[in-house]
């Protein structure tokens, strides 16, 4: 009985974690939720823009397609390091590197 039970609540999580667990996007699908974000005047001032940048591609990146998910996370690391109250320059210079590239990626997916 303990066997059948334990089995029954493995069965249960299962599938009430699938059931959670949101679909990957399309890399059209991801390119339009990214638009909507960039399109956005206010993500683009100072440290307040780029934590509300960064707060709005978050969920994107969680069911991003595979071509775009390494550039929004790129994004994502440079946005977090420059608006740190003391950000490492060298860190932040190494950053935009992959911050620039994630740009030309986004470019060529969803132009």
């Amino acid at each position: 009985m303990k066997k059948l039970t334990t089995a029954l609540l493995t069965a249960g999580l299962l599938l009430s974690a699938s059931a959670c667990a949101s679909p990957q996007l399309t890399t059209a699908e991801t390119c339009d939720r990214i638009k909507i974000v960039v399109s956005n005047p206010t993500n683009s001032l100072g440290k307040t823009g780029m934590t509300r940048l960064a707060n709005q591609i978050r969920p994107i990146h969680a069911v991003a397609s595979d071509d775009l998910k390494p550039a929004l996370q790129a994004i994502l690391d440079y946005t977090d390091e420059s608006v740190k109250e003391s950000p490492d320059a060298g860190k932040l210079t190494a950053l935009k590197a992959d911050y620039e590239q994630a740009g030309s990626t986004y470019t060529k997916f969803c132009s």
